[in-house]
């Protein structure tokens, strides 16, 4: 039941209390806000990703809506705002979207259902784009011209106007602004959040990112560089051969750093060969049957693991991790096979094929499964020349960002399976050589064992937004972000991350105990 002032407030949830928010180049075009009582929903942390599981019973919030366009660009966007009756916390936390999609899409949602329960107002944007999965609906204007407006909305402008829409709103409806700003991504959402520190340094005082598709134009070719090596050699492993690579990749390295826990904790130390375990005799849990593994598995593991090379073998870009799936379901399986009929044939990630054929080749009839080797390193090369300054958010001059009091939590996945983490350590790096007070304003943590944003071995920096907070508001640094490892057994390993480049070490002890563990160089 609402009280006298969550009453006043909930009646200012009406159409007529906003007017348009001052956004340079852009036309609002409606303002819609609608009372939403007794909302229930669950926001798992498998999903939320800088959050533990979040249980939302009978919330009150305004949902506002603001539908806008830049004139001349011919495009619509809309930014979603769910502002809290009688709980606001006085802060703002942005959300971000994944895939090809900026937000505002079931994903989104379930991650502004924590920040709901949490008491922050939060918004999302779906950069005019809509919530498809992938850009088939709008990355071209006809055969051969890209919708480059709506390339550079996801890309970056949708963000800082997202940002200024999300506080004007707020300002108008509780008569004050927000103490403090968040934003909170993985993926895309992650790759949003680095764009932001970057180009937008103001928009938000604390921003959590995981993996994030950083250096884009050379990561989505190279999502197709493990099906381009099947091609090449007419043979399509089975998904058990990658499967059982994987297990014997962890298996040669779980102990290395003193704990057996079915995770590789130092990658750096691991080296795997593939070619060892060619011939290996298994049972294929795909047909229940006796096989015997191929030298083709081997050579497309070793490849996917070595990352994209030219002809000659000069490096394009980083490969996966060991122990990464390379068969993950929703579309995210890089090395992915499709064996139901019988037959094993490659089955693609369409993130990685819909952008060779739409942004790249410009042609949604491209036929992909033709692409050699050599059309490959062209098509790398291409989307590297055409979409570098849109697209890679790699910029490594980030005194704005810190000058302005921002603080920036990254997390990447050692057995992401989509987005190789070595990318996001030469990002870090890359900042790094040029700012040396790097540590008072950006801290990176590899995750063990986890896929991309799940998944794996399940350790979600759960504890990273209430950190972050803690940074940016109370000045206390992130020296470890605790998190759960959970092998197939079910046990639950508790495990310090270490900010990059210091890595986890075990003293002795019980390898199940946070107190087992320091950080070391």
């Amino acid at each position: 039941m609402l009280g006298a002032v969550a009453v006043g407030v909930a009646s200012a949830c009406s159409s007529s209390t906003f007017t348009p928010p001052d956004l340079f180049g852009s036309d609002i075009l409606s303002i819609s806000a609608n009372l939403v009582l007794n909302y229930t929903a669950t926001a798992p942390y498998q999903t939320t990703v800088h959050h533990p599981t979040i249980d939302v019973h009978d919330a009150e919030f305004c949902n506002v809506t603001v539908a806008y366009t830049h004139p001349g660009q011919d495009d619509y966007i809309n930014v979603e705002i769910w502002l809290p009756i009688g709980n606001w916390n006085e802060r703002l936390m942005a959300v971000g979207g994944g895939g090809y999609v900026a937000g505002r899409f079931s994903y989104s949602e379930t991650m502004m259902v924590a920040a709901l329960g949490l008491g922050y107002a939060t918004v999302t944007t779906d950069a005019g784009l809509g919530t498809a999965f992938y850009p088939e609906e709008w990355a071209l204007l006809s055969p051969g011209n890209v919708n480059l407006y709506a390339l550079q909305n996801l890309a970056s402008t949708s963000l800082n106007d997202e940002a200024v829409i999300a506080k004007s709103v707020i300002k108008q409806f509780y008569d004050k602004t927000q103490k403090y700003s968040y934003w909170s991504g993985c993926s895309q959402g992650g790759r949003q959040g680095l764009k932001l520190a970057q180009q937008f340094p103001d928009a938000y005082d604390g921003i959590a990112a995981s993996a994030p598709a950083l250096n884009w134009p050379k990561i989505f070719p190279s999502f197709f560089w493990p099906q381009v090596i099947m091609n090449e050699l007419e043979k399509y492993p089975a998904p058990c051969e990658f499967a059982h690579l994987a297990k014997a990749a962890v298996s040669a390295c779980d102990a290395r750093d003193g704990v057996v826990d079915e995770v590789i904790s130092n990658l750096d130390d691991c080296h795997f060969d593939p070619f060892d375990s060619a011939g290996d005799i298994f049972n294929c849990s795909d047909t229940g049957k006796t096989t015997t593994l191929s030298a083709a598995a081997a050579i497309v593991a070793n490849a996917t693991w070595e990352g994209a090379r030219t002809s000659d073998g000069r490096f394009l870009w980083y490969g996966n991790g060991y122990g990464s799936d390379f068969q993950s379901s929703q579309g995210a399986g890089i090395a992915a096979t499709d064996c139901t009929n019988g037959t094993c044939v490659g089955a693609p990630t369409p993130l990685g094929t819909q952008w060779i054929q739409m942004f790249v080749e410009k042609n949604k009839s491209f036929d992909y499964n033709s692409i050699s080797r050599l059309d490959f390193e062209r098509i790398f090369h291409a989307s590297v020349a055409q979409y570098t300054s849109m697209m890679s958010t790699n910029d490594p001059d980030l005194s704005a960002f810190r000058d302005a009091g921002g603080k920036l939590m990254m997390f990447h996945g050692t057995n992401d399976q989509l987005i190789p983490y070595k990318g996001s350590d030469d990002y870090y790096e890359s900042v790094a050589s040029q700012m040396h007070d790097i540590d008072d304003f950006y801290r990176y943590f590899h995750v063990p064992g986890l896929g991309h944003c799940s998944g794996g071995s399940d350790a979600s920096p759960t504890t990273a937004m209430k950190q972050l907070r803690a940074w940016v508001e109370e000045g206390k640094k992130p020296d470890t972000v605790p998190v759960k490892i959970k092998d197939s057994h079910g046990r639950k390993f508790d495990r310090p991350l270490c900010p990059y480049p210091k890595k986890t070490h075990f003293d002795g002890g019980d390898p199940t105990r946070l107190e087992s563990f320091s950080c070391r160089k």
